[in-house]
């Protein structure tokens, strides 16, 4: 056994220590990175793209209709009002839809919001493609303002025929704090 010191207690405290540093360092740096590729490979989380999709001329499947299901929720501590215009629609595979979610800041002063989407059941979430979403951006209000969030999506032709129902939430956090700083609206 090597000897640090000559005190034991320093050994191990020190010992302690490069233990605590090495789990930090192993959570982070490789069970994060873990975490992500697991959930692509086995399609779990519902995690959606945070790009705009470019769609693709591929025609409308009018012969199926799948219930689209809206919810929104805030992340503890967020102080907004926020939820979606509509909470379902019938939508056709192929199809461009459009719907609109609402945001209202009643704090005096301005904060910026940031959403995260996700959607069920997981296997649905590659074949649901927003072409304009909110969550794309940081969401910027003054105090005692709204504001009408677009959301522009398209559900793939190639969805499984036994999806007939896709439910997308958002949670919106306040982000204020990690931007830095608040833009006007």
């Amino acid at each position: 056994m090597i000897r640090l010191s000559a005190n034991p207690t320093i050994d191990t405290v020190v010992k302690l220590a490069t233990v605590a540093v090495g789990m930090f360092a192993f959570v982070f740096v490789v069970m994060v990175p873990l975490y992500d590729v697991l959930c692509d490979a086995l399609g779990i989380n519902g995690k959606t793209s945070g790009e705009a999709y470019t769609s693709v001329q591929a025609g409308v499947d009018e012969s199926r209709e799948i219930t689209i299901q809206f919810v929104a929720t805030n992340n503890e501590g967020m102080p907004w009002e926020f939820g979606p215009s509509v909470t379902m629609m019938k939508v056709h595979p192929g199809a461009v839809n459009d719907t609109v979610f609402h945001a209202r800041n009643p704090l005096p002063d301005a904060m910026i919001a940031q959403a995260i989407p996700s959607v069920s059941p997981a296997r649905a979430a590659e074949y649901f493609h927003k072409t304009e979403c909110f969550c794309f951006n940081h969401q910027p209000l003054q105090g005692d303002s709204a504001a009408e969030m677009p959301l522009q999506f398209i559900v793939d032709q190639d969805l499984p025929r036994d999806i007939r129902t896709i439910t997308l939430s958002y949670t919106i956090f306040d982000v204020t704090d990690m931007v830095g700083g608040v833009a006007a609206r």
